[in-house]
């Protein structure tokens, strides 16, 4: 049974910065990816960021580049998002997502519980 557990969410305030978790479980990447997406209420699930824990390719929405920064530690099947100069628009739910490629949600089988993020202006 593959398990996502997300940590690391809370309030901040603008220009700020956090750093979310996602411990894995029963999860062997075989080469796909794991990925963060985001959710407000009434829109559609975003992809924040995505790794190919296997190696070689990262993927990042527009809207993070420069600004936040996915990474992995292989030996704690653990995938992290470094969030810096968070803004009032990056308020959202934030998912761990794994087995899929890219930044496309319906892409990925395994979702984590989501863990929140405010920011305040």
């Amino acid at each position: 049974q593959v398990l996502l557990v997300e940590s690391g969410g809370g309030s901040v305030q603008a220009g700020g910065s956090l750093r979310l978790a996602c411990a894995a479980s029963g999860y062997t990447s075989s080469g796909r990816y794991m990925a963060w997406f985001r959710q407000t209420p009434g829109k559609e699930r975003e992809g924040v960021a995505a790794i190919r824990p296997a190696g070689g390719y990262i993927y990042y929405a527009d809207s993070v580049r420069d600004r936040f920064a996915i990474s992995q530690d292989n030996a704690k099947n653990t995938v992290y998002l470094q969030m810096n100069n968070l803004k009032a628009e990056d308020t959202a739910m934030y998912y761990c997502a794994a087995d899929g490629f890219g930044l496309g949600s319906r892409l990925y089988s395994y979702w984590g519980q989501g863990t929140q993020v405010t920011v305040s202006s």
